[in-house]
């Protein structure tokens, strides 16, 4: 118990640009897949499902973000295209998080949001306590229609993360953490 305590401690996220090679085998991927399917999920709906990118699916995620950048900011710098292009090759594995919530007669479309959240942090303690580093990023094109529907995402559908996972390239700094006194209160 106290290993789990210490890793949840101590754990932080690293920046995408630095997750290195090797990523997660296919068997880590599935255990990490196991561990972030087990959250509370009212109702029992899954309201989440999982997109992963690895190997040449993470270049063609990258083709089509910049894409639909490049459409919309036609004069866009080669640079910043660029920039696009790479946005799912950093990482040696990248998992979407989908958000599936919808409206339902007895569970609030409010939990199952919380419950794909859910998802995700459980995604980013499975990857660090298999030994790797992790960042759960949402940019621009988490909320691109276009990105979205050219990704398999169904109208109602939303992006609750891009988890990037591998190895961390070097220590990772921590940041200042909420100070309890501060954000605790009893009633």
């Amino acid at each position: 118990m106290n290993d789990i305590l210490a890793l949840l401690k101590t754990r932080r996220s690293a920046p995408a640009a630095t997750l290195k090679a090797p990523g997660p085998s296919p068997q880590d991927i599935n255990a990490m897949l196991e561990v972030a399917a087990r959250v509370p999920d009212h109702g029992k709906l899954a309201p989440w499902r999982f997109i992963v990118f690895e190997g040449d699916g993470r270049d063609r995620a990258g083709t089509l973000v910049a894409e639909v950048y490049a459409k919309a900011h036609p004069d866009a710098e080669a640079g910043r295209i660029e920039t696009e292009l790479k946005r799912f090759s950093l990482a040696p594995l990248v998992i979407g998080v989908v958000s599936s919530a919808a409206a339902h007669p007895k569970i609030p479309e409010w939990e199952q949001v919380l419950s794909a959240g859910a998802v995700c942090m459980n995604l980013i303690i499975a990857a660090n306590a298999l030994g790797f580093a992790s960042v759960w990023l949402s940019e621009w094109y988490s909320y691109d229609r276009e990105v979205l529907s050219r990704m398999g995402l169904a109208e109602h559908e939303k992006i609750a993360g891009f988890i990037h996972i591998g190895c961390a390239a070097g220590p990772r700094e921590d940041r200042p953490r909420p100070n309890l006194t501060e954000i605790v209160t009893r009633f």
